[in-house]
């Protein structure tokens, strides 16, 4: 419409003008005039015109369809020039929002699924953010460095509710993460922060060094991995499933760092199962170094060995499969090669491989996603066959832009451990269970992940830190005065963030009115209310090592009570 106003208005110009100037120089016209007088009626001052009319019909619409696209033009400049400015002001007044900061494919790929998902996204890059959504309004792009704390500003991020840090360099990303601090300080309700890392081993130490900040109740951030976030999406989206009578059997084949991952999030999956008994879940690792990874596993995470028999095969895999007994079949196959040529020519090539495997082979890529997609689009326009829906290709980096599963940090896993053991520990008190997880109202989990917060005062008290768990060794003894120490520690945080929360005294129990009858001092608590608090300081190594950390003390531990 734009343009068919600007042609319009030049070719009825031209024939109303000659008309016109034919009608009023007898003898004729210079043949410039023409074009002349035609570009002076988008700037309103044609000279023929300041004698007045009649003019003819052509020129009559030409005179403000000219002035029109003048205008038109004016406000459409401004619009490209100010574009920016405009954007920038959309973003810092945002709310609710999602801030992504990176130009990686990951950081793309999230933006993506979060605009899908219904968030409103605001992208922080150093070039331009191009998605495939369908709805690109709520996609707002503020160019800039993200270290810089004016840069966040303009991205509205102390108005936003969940901060993704999805850089390429990690030690960029810890820069990015101390912008976001310095800009969020004395926010009430902080976002969320999310920082990407890309080294695995740097990451699950970071997250350790994370839990025993003094200052981590102050806004909630943790450290994640691709690994594990996609380990965790991969048994959301294909649960195992037990069949009555048998055990279940699966292969974890490669010498990739995800074969680990996958190990110890396969195990977890199985354990939560409450319809399972635990060893019914028999784990066939093959490749490289298989003995020594087991062992690493077990030794760092104690419920390995209790919820599943693993198997470890130092071989390829093709002479594993030689060597098996015909017979045998297995469930599932993992290949986790960091060759991933060599996983997929395996997958696509290897009868014995089908045969061996009743259920599903999973190819884990970090390369093939437009594969995976031609693989398993929608059924009806899938490119490719899937050996009879037997080949499964996982794509690590898109299955990580789970928002749900990043959102499924260390914080949320070990509060949920917590409520879980609350839930274990009420049902041989008075009074009934407590809910589910799920069941939950947002108030209580709250009230769980500032326990977890509260973690770092109790250990410095201690004098312990927190650590990777290696070579299976112990958690740091605590002595009986230290637990009622620390019990009473963790009643008045306890009290404080529930008077914070609204709620109050109550000789009853009452969600809905926020009423709790151990809301009392430490001397006026009855002793279940007291247990309660001594249960979470006892319940503190168990928990840490169900994420594979552990207590070490500073000092000399005390002697061990026999």
């Amino acid at each position: 419409m734009f343009a068919a106003v600007g042609v319009a208005a030049v070719v009825l110009g031209w024939v109303g003008m000659s008309e016109l100037l034919a009608r009023r120089t007898p003898g004729g016209y210079n043949r410039w005039d023409v074009p002349y007088y035609v570009m002076q009626l988008f700037v309103l001052g044609s000279d023929p015109l300041q004698n007045g009319g009649p003019y003819p019909w052509q020129l009559e619409l030409a005179r403000f369809l000219a002035p029109l696209f003048t205008l038109l033009t004016v406000v459409e400049t401004g619009r490209v020039l100010l574009a920016e400015e405009v954007n920038r002001l959309r973003s810092r007044t945002a709310r609710r929002h999602v801030v992504v900061c990176g130009n990686t494919p990951f950081a793309r790929e999230l933006a993506r699924q979060l605009l899908v998902a219904g968030h409103r996204v605001v992208a922080v890059r150093s070039e331009p953010l191009r998605v495939d959504a369908t709805d690109t309004d709520r996609l707002l792009c503020v160019p800039g460095d993200a270290t810089v704390p004016a840069v966040l500003r303009d991205a509205g991020v102390r108005r936003a509710r969940y901060v993704y840090v999805c850089g390429a360099d990690d030690e960029v990303n810890h820069a990015v993460a101390i912008a976001v601090r310095d800009t969020l300080v004395d926010l009430d309700e902080p976002p969320w922060i999310y920082v990407q890392l890309n080294r695995q081993q740097e990451c699950q130490a970071l997250q350790a060094r994370r839990l025993g900040a003094a200052s981590a109740n102050r806004f909630r951030l943790d450290y994640f991995h691709v690994d594990d976030v996609a380990a965790r999406t991969l048994y959301r989206l294909h649960p195992l499933a037990a069949r009555p009578g048998e055990p279940l059997r699966i292969v974890i084949a490669g010498d990739s760092t995800f074969r680990g991952v996958l190990l110890v999030e396969t195990a977890r999956f199985w354990r939560a199962r409450t319809d399972i008994v635990a060893g019914d879940l028999s784990v066939a690792v093959v490749g490289p170094d298989a003995e020594r990874l087991v062992a690493d596993l077990v030794d760092r995470y104690r419920f390995l060995a209790q919820t599943c028999r693993i198997e470890p095969y130092e071989r390829d895999l093709t002479s594993w499969l030689a060597q098996r007994e015909p017979e045998q079949r297995y469930e599932r196959l993992y290949l986790c090669y960091a060759d991933e040529q060599y996983n997929l020519d395996m997958a696509l090539t290897r009868p014995d491989l089908w045969h061996a495997t009743a259920g599903t082979i999973f190819v884990v890529t970090y390369r093939y996603a437009a594969l995976a997609e031609a693989f398993h689009g929608r059924r009806e326009v899938d490119l490719l066959d899937e050996v009879n829906h037997k080949i499964q290709i996982f794509p690590v980096t898109t299955n990580a832009c789970d928002a749900g599963a990043i959102a499924d940090d260390l914080t949320e896993r070990l509060a949920r451990q917590i409520h879980q053991r609350y839930q274990r520990a009420a049902g041989g008190r008075s009074g009934p269970p407590a809910d589910g997880w799920s069941q939950l109202s947002e108030s209580t989990r709250n009230a769980n992940r500032a326990q977890v917060q509260g973690i770092a005062e109790k250990i410095q008290l201690l004098g312990c830190v927190i650590a990777v768990r290696r070579g299976g060794q112990d958690d740091a003894y605590v002595t009986e005065a230290e637990i009622e120490r620390l019990a009473r520690l963790e009643h008045d945080r306890w009290q404080q963030e529930r008077h914070q929360q609204g709620w109050r005294f109550g000789a009853v129990r009452d969600d809905q009115h926020r009423r709790h009858p151990d809301l009392v001092a430490w001397h006026e608590l009855s002793e279940d209310g007291r247990e309660k608090a001594r249960d979470a300081v006892r319940w503190l190594a168990d928990i840490l090592a169900e994420e594979g950390f552990t207590l070490v003390r500073l000092e000399p531990s005390p002697v061990r009570q026999r």
